[in-house]
């Protein structure tokens, strides 16, 4: 059953149905626990690498090094 055929099956329950149903779906999402984004993740993640006592790169260096990426991903 699609997502939509769900939707109009619900809209023909008694509102006292619907709102059960409501109660019901719920708490099986308070049962799911919740994840970061992937986002978060990633940044919380790399947080940890910007933390060096060396500097920045130049932009002569980032740019050696997206090269050799390149080169890397694409041989």
């Amino acid at each position: 059953m699609s997502l939509q055929e769900l939707k109009e099956q619900a809209r023909q329950l008694p509102a006292s149905d619907r709102l059960e149903l409501v109660r019901a779906i719920i708490e099986s999402l308070q049962d799911v626990p919740t994840q970061p984004p992937e986002r978060s993740r990633i940044i919380k993640q790399m947080k940890g690498l910007l933390k060096t006592d060396q500097p920045a790169p130049t932009d002569e260096q980032v740019e050696s090094m997206l090269e050799k990426r390149r080169v890397e991903k694409y041989l």
